[in-house]
């Protein structure tokens, strides 16, 4: 069997980066706690409920018995109006129970939602990087507690007080009544039984096929550009109707035993009558009795019915539960830190490793290095050699497995996340924008951000007048794929989010990617009005021109430093060393 969370990418929680025990359900249950009352609001709503439900027993037992045998008019007109009122009022008591459930629901979703989306960024943007259901679960939870099957469990409870009063009526009746209600329990725990592999199957299937959809949407233009549309619509549609099999599996059997149970509570009803028309002929039992009892215990056993048709989504949302539990257990929420003064442009790497979750082998290996306020330091070396990987720590996205990274003396993690973007400006190797305005992207969408900040920004990374010749200017609504945006104009956004604040430091990976001449210069020109103000930058290149105003180097390769100095040094040391490799290949080929 497929387990749901393997296909989250989430790990047991014995392996989670969590501090204390199960700190994921105290989190989910605190905030389920603070709607205890409106859970014994609904309880009480519910005593009154199910006691009115003998409403219907006890006029027919008045009808029958005293109703026909009177022949009083002014009786049945007396007890129907009361019948009538008394039925009002359940209803309105039910539909008030429903929607107090509903608003629990949403007030659980309102409290968790941040502290989920906020733990599924920090997950899938960690060394795992495998994509989480968090919001998806969330949502699942909160929809269970205003489906019919939650109120069903609040029913449930009656049923023996039910079936005791059948009981009250004739013993045989409720040896019948009994008989029925145990078997329907025994049917419910079958069905559950044998359906559960099913639908964990159908739910994984299910899950990974949304996955690789969401994947496929996100890259909708690059699968276009690739021609790839028809094979990744025929790759998806495999995954698809493998979900859609299991999904079939998984719910013929829970709908055979939902068949069962409900032609057996008719058949009940139905032996109900017989049995009791049996025992009113021989005079044991009322007329009034026999219809009263045929009516609670059809009350008696709906909730049986209601939990075992809606079963499977109850496991659902169970295991939603389960894997939310897993996803902030893995990832707590971030601790309350003493808010340091702006730092100086200093970085420092101790000793930095890092050894992702499952990996065969670090991406960095015992990497130490400096960087003093007003340099440049340029990272260089072959691909996979860890550069990105360096870049990702030295931003906080990563966490070293071993070693510290220290700016201004003190360890990353010391700053708050939020308060570190203040200090660090970060250009990815791949520029992601997203929905909203270019002035909210360069912003990084804060709310409200100053107009000077932004303008600055855009001025130093030369994209300026680029948004000014668009017709909405700073105000240019773009979509989060950047359709409507060149290659180079998206990096210059990039560029001047990562300057927007001025930053301490700015950490640049393949900054003229995409740059033509006149964009490259205007990165060193930024570099170089950086460097001046005492800031620090940190270029990732693969090209010589993003170099340039680098005053040192540090090599890279298979995750280890290799070389680490003044620019035109390492390079002397670069390039005799791939002398001396062609010459010994050279020479190789001659022997």
């Amino acid at each position: 069997m497929t387990d749901v969370s393997a296909t989250s990418g989430l790990v047991p929680p014995e392996t989670s980066r969590a501090t204390g025990p199960r700190s994921g359900q105290r989190e989910i249950r605190a905030a389920l706690g603070e709607d205890r009352g409106l859970f014994w609001s609904v309880g009480l709503f519910s005593v009154f409920v199910n006691a009115l439900v003998l409403t219907g027993p006890l006029y027919m037992i008045q009808v029958y018995d005293r109703v026909l045998s009177s022949r009083s008019i002014e009786t049945l007109v007396a007890l129907s109006l009361l019948v009538l009122f008394l039925y009002v009022i359940m209803g309105v008591l039910d539909f008030v129970r429903s929607r107090v459930m509903a608003r629990i629901g949403a007030r659980f979703q309102t409290r968790l939602e941040a502290r989920v989306l906020d733990a599924s960024l920090q997950y899938v943007a960690s060394e795992n990087g495998a994509p989480v259901s968090g919001m998806r679960d969330l949502e699942q939870v909160q929809r269970t507690f205003s489906a019919p099957i939650t109120l069903s469990l609040f029913d449930m409870p009656w049923a023996p007080l039910f079936l005791f009063g059948i009981w009250l009526f004739h013993p045989w009746l409720g040896l019948l009544a009994m008989a029925g209600g145990v078997t329907l329990i025994v049917l419910a725990w079958l069905s559950q039984a044998l359906s559960r592999e099913h639908v964990l199957d159908a739910n994984a299937a299910n899950l990974r096929a949304n996955t690789i959809l969401a994947r496929l949407e996100a890259e909708a233009d690059m699968v276009s550009a690739l021609g790839m549309r028809g094979n990744a619509v025929a790759r998806w549609l495999v995954l698809r109707n493998v979900a859609f099999a299991r999904q079939m599996a998984s719910a013929d059997l829970p709908g055979l035993f939902v068949s069962i149970t409900k032609a057996l509570r008719l058949i009940l009803q139905s032996a109900m009558l017989g049995l009791g028309a049996l025992l009113v002929i021989r005079g044991e039992l009322t007329a009034g009795a026999m219809i009263a009892g045929s009516i609670l215990l059809g009350r008696a056993l709906m909730p049986i019915e209601q939990v075992a048709g809606g079963w499977a989504s109850l496991q659902y949302a169970c295991k939603s539960w389960s894997r939310l539990s897993d996803l902030l257990d893995q990832i707590p929420p971030e601790p309350r830190r003493t808010r340091l003064p702006r730092p100086e442009a200093r970085l420092e790497l101790e000793n930095v490793s890092l050894m992702p979750d499952g990996a065969d082998l670090p991406l960095l290996r015992g990497v130490s290095f400096k960087v003093e306020p007003g340099q440049a330091v340029g990272v260089i070396g072959p691909s996979g050699a860890g550069k990105s990987t360096l870049a990702r720590v030295v931003t906080g996205a990563l966490s070293p497995t071993m070693g510290e990274v220290r700016f201004d003396g003190a360890a990353l993690g010391q700053y708050a996340p939020d308060e570190l973007s203040l200090y660090i400006g970060y250009l990815p190797q791949r520029v992601r924008l997203f929905d909203g305005t270019i002035a909210d992207n360069i912003a990084g969408l804060m709310r409200d951000p100053d107009d000077a900040l932004v303008v600055d920004a855009a001025q130093l990374a030369d994209a300026h007048g680029m948004i000014l010749q668009r017709s909405g200017g700073y105000e240019t609504i773009i979509r989060g794929n950047g359709d409507e945006l060149s290659g180079g104009q998206v990096q210059r956004v990039g560029l001047a989010r990562a300057l927007f604040g001025d930053p301490v430091l700015v950490v640049l990976d393949e900054p003229n990617s995409n740059l033509d001449n006149a964009g490259s210069d205007a990165v060193n020109a930024a570099i170089r009005a950086l460097k001046s103000s005492g800031k620090s930058v940190l270029v990732i290149a693969h090209r010589p021109a993003a170099i340039k105003e680098c005053d040192r180097l540090l090599m890279l390769d298979a995750g280890k430093v290799r070389a680490f100095g003044p620019k035109n040094a390492v390079l002397r040391e670069v390039l005799q060393n791939s002398a001396e490799v062609v010459g010994n290949q050279g020479s190789g080929g001659v022997q």
